[in-house]
């Protein structure tokens, strides 16, 4: 069954942050980070759909 999302919220907090030794790694943490939120937002999205 395909999952339509009508509706999608983002929202992002950028701060300026001094350069680290690995940027590179920073990117990817930060990256995993707003992945698991948006997942986690739309698992409450599909549960919420299924309580109706």
């Amino acid at each position: 069954m395909p999952i339509e999302i009508k509706e999608l919220i983002v929202k992002i907090t950028v701060a300026d942050q001094a350069q680290s030794s690995s940027p590179e790694t920073n990117r990817q943490e930060e990256k995993d980070v707003i992945i698991a939120a948006c997942v986690e937002q739309v698992l409450e999205i599909l549960s919420k759909k299924q309580e109706r």
